[in-house]
C-alpha cells in the first residue's frame, strides 16, 4: 500500500480472563477505502471493531492500532494506548460506529433528533437550535421522508430501515474519517438492505471516509467493499482485493464461506391429485385500531393485515411466501396455524379449525411450527428431553417416560444430534448448543409428533451462511424421507430458490403474484416481484 494508512493494526490480541479470542491480527485501512471483515458468529469480528475504540469491558488488549488523527495533523496515535480523555474526543468525531441492532443501540427515551443533536453539541459545540437543524438535515441526507417530523419521533415509531438510517445519520454527524459498520443490514429486508448499502456507498464517496464493514453476508462484500479480510476463530486467515479473494480463494475456510450459498435439492411434487394438506380460500385477517379524535370513543377502526388470500399446499410440496416486513407473511402463517381469528376458509388435511378442544388438538398434530429465533423459542429452563418430548405428552399421552425418551433420542438422531456427539444429550439445556444446533432442536421438537406439514417462519435468517446451508440441507432431506410439506415464510429470495416448489409474493397484506418458483422468480410479472428479485442479485 503506497498511501499512509488511516488505520494500521498490528498484532491485535484480545483476551478475557487470560483466554484469547483474537490472536495477534494485522490489517490496514487506507483513507477512503472500504474494507470488509468477514466471518461467522464467534470469529472475533465485532470484538475486533469494538476493541479499536476500547468499548469492550474487561478485555485485555495487546498490540497496536495506529490511527492518523486530523487533530494531530495526520500523525498516527495508538488507539490502544491513548488516555481515555483523548480517546473520548476521537469516538464519534473521527471514528464513528453503526451498531447491528438500532432498536437496542438507540435510546428509547429520547427522540432520534435529540440523539443526533447530542453528538453535534458534544463534539462540535453547536447550540441546541443549530444542532437540531443539522440533525434534521442529516436525516434528510440519509433519505428519511419528512425529516423534520421524524426527528421528533422516538425509535419505536420508526420502521427498521428508518431506525438504521437514523443510526447512520448519528454516526455521520461529525463527518468521521473512519466508519465502523457492524452488520448494518442483517436485520433488514432485502430491498431495504440494498437501499442502506447504496446509501452507505454514496455517503462514503461524498464524505471521503473509510469504512470497516463487519458482516457474514458475502453478497454485501461483493457489492460494497474494495478489500476483504476473512476471520476464523480469532485469526485473519486471508485478505486481499475482493475480486482476487472471491475468484481464487487460497484458504479452505474462505472456500467454505464462498460455497455456502443455498443449493436446491428438492424432488418434484408427485402428480396424482392428492388432496392438499393445507388450503385457504378468501383468507382475511384484520385487527381493531383506535381512530383519531372523538370518533375513537365510540368505535374502532380496522387494519387489514391479510386480504383475500388463496393458496394450497400438496403433500411433499413447499409453498414459499416472500415479502418485506409488514407484508402480512407471518400473520398469514399464524392464521394457518389456527392462532388468529380470521375470515374465509382454512382446511388442514380436509378439516376446519374450530374454537378449541379435541378437534383442534388433532389438527395441531398435523401441522407444527419452527420459529425464526431458536434461542428465544426454546425455554432456557427446560432440558432437551423436556423440550423435544413436550409434544408427546399432549398428543401421545399413552406413552410412558421410557418410550418418550427413546422417541426423543430417535428424532434427535434424525436431525443430526446424537449422544455420541453430546454426552447426556437429553439432560442438556439450550444455551449449551450453537445457533444451528438449537435450530435442529426446534426442528426435532416439531417432528416428534409426526406432522404432515411444518410452518417455517424465517428458519435460517438468524444463522450464519454455513449453518444456514446445513439447516436447509436438513429440511430438504427430511422432506424427501418423510414426504413433509412446508409453508416457508421468508424475505430471502435465495432461500426460496433453494426450497420452494410454489411461490406467493405478498405486499401490504395482498398476494401480488403466485405460481411455480421458476416462473415467478425467473420471469416475474409484477413490478414489486421484479424489485425483490433484482435486490437479491449480486452486482
Amino acid at each position: 500500500m503506497n498511501r499512509q494508512p488511516l488505520l494500521d493494526v498490528r498484532g491485535l490480541r484480545v483476551a478475557f480472563g487470560g483466554k484469547a479470542v483474537v490472536h495477534g491480527i494485522d490489517f490496514q485501512i487506507a483513507p477512503g477505502e472500504k474494507l470488509a471483515l468477514v466471518g461467522e458468529s464467534g470469529s472475533g469480528k465485532t470484538v475486533t471493531a469494538l476493541s479499536l475504540l476500547r468499548l469492550v469491558q474487561n478485555a485485555d488488549l495487546a498490540g497496536s492500532a495506529r490511527f492518523a488523527s486530523s487533530e494531530a495533523n495526520g500523525a498516527a496515535s495508538d488507539l490502544l494506548a491513548l488516555p481515555e480523555s483523548r480517546l473520548r474526543a476521537i469516538r464519534g468525531k473521527e471514528i464513528a460506529m453503526i451498531f447491528q441492532e438500532p432498536m437496542t443501540a438507540l435510546n428509547a427515551l429520547y427522540t432520534v433528533g435529540d440523539q443526533i443533536a447530542e453528538v453535534l453539541e458534544l463534539h462540535q459545540a453547536l447550540s441546541s437550535q443549530a444542532a437540531h437543524a443539522a440533525a434534521v438535515q442529516l436525516l434528510a441526507d440519509t433519505g428519511i421522508p419528512e425529516p423534520a417530523r421524524r426527528a421528533r419521533s422516538f425509535p419505536h415509531q420508526l420502521s427498521g430501515g428508518q431506525r438504521q438510517r437514523a443510526m447512520i445519520a448519528m454516526a455521520l454527524a461529525c463527518r468521521p474519517r473512519l466508519l465502523l459498520a457492524d452488520e448494518p443490514t442483517t436485520a433488514l429486508d432485502v430491498t431495504v438492505r440494498g437501499q442502506i448499502l447504496d446509501l452507505l456507498a454514496d455517503l462514503q464517496r461524498r464524505y471521503g471516509m473509510a469504512v470497516l464493514l463487519i458482516t457474514h453476508d458475502l453478497n454485501l462484500v461483493r457489492r460494497f467493499a474494495d478489500r476483504v479480510a476473512v476471520m476464523e476463530s480469532g485469526h485473519i486467515v486471508e485478505q486481499g482485493a475482493v475480486s482476487s479473494v472471491f475468484e481464487a480463494p487460497r484458504h479452505a475456510y474462505t472456500r467454505k464461506l464462498i460455497d455456502s450459498r443455498p443449493t436446491r435439492d428438492v424432488e418434484p411434487v408427485r402428480e396424482g391429485g392428492a388432496a392438499p394438506v393445507l388450503a385457504a380460500r378468501s383468507l382475511r385477517v384484520s385487527y381493531p385500531v383506535p381512530q383519531p379524535g372523538f370518533r375513537g370513543w365510540f368505535r374502532k377502526g380496522e387494519f387489514v393485515a391479510v386480504r383475500g388470500a388463496d393458496f394450497s399446499i400438496a403433500p411433499g410440496e413447499t409453498l414459499g411466501v416472500v415479502g418485506e416486513s409488514g407484508s402480512g407473511k407471518s400473520t398469514l402463517a399464524l392464521a394457518a396455524l389456527g392462532l388468529l381469528k380470521y375470515q374465509g376458509e382454512i382446511d388442514v388435511a380436509g378439516r376446519r379449525w374450530n374454537s378449541g378442544g379435541a378437534s383442534d388438538r388433532a389438527l395441531r398434530r398435523v401441522m407444527q411450527v419452527v420459529f425464526q429465533d431458536p434461542f428465544s423459542s426454546l425455554s432456557p429452563r427446560m432440558t432437551v428431553e423436556q423440550i423435544v418430548g413436550e409434544g408427546l405428552a399432549v398428543h401421545a399421552p399413552e406413552l410412558d417416560a421410557g418410550a418418550r425418551r427413546a422417541r426423543a433420542l430417535e428424532v434427535l438422531a434424525q436431525v443430526g444430534l446424537t449422544e455420541a456427539q453430546f454426552p447426556a444429550l437429553l439432560d442438556r439445556y439450550p444455551h449449551e448448543f450453537s445457533g444451528g444446533q438449537r435450530q435442529r432442536l426446534a426442528v426435532a421438537r416439531a417432528l416428534i409428533v409426526d406432522p404432515r406439514l411444518l410452518v417455517l417462519d424465517e428458519p435460517t435468517s438468524a444463522l450464519d451462511v454455513t449453518i444456514q446451508k446445513q439447516v436447509l440441507g436438513l429440511l430438504q432431506r427430511l422432506q424427501r424421507e418423510r414426504g413433509l410439506s412446508y409453508l416457508l415464510i421468508t424475505h430471502d429470495v435465495e432461500v426460496i430458490r433453494a426450497m420452494a416448489h410454489q411461490v406467493v409474493v405478498m405486499k401490504d397484506g395482498e398476494i401480488l403474484e403466485s405460481g411455480p418458483m421458476e416462473r415467478v422468480l425467473d420471469a416475474p410479472k409484477h413490478p414489486y416481484t421484479q424489485k425483490l428479485v433484482a435486490a437479491a442479485l449480486v452486482d
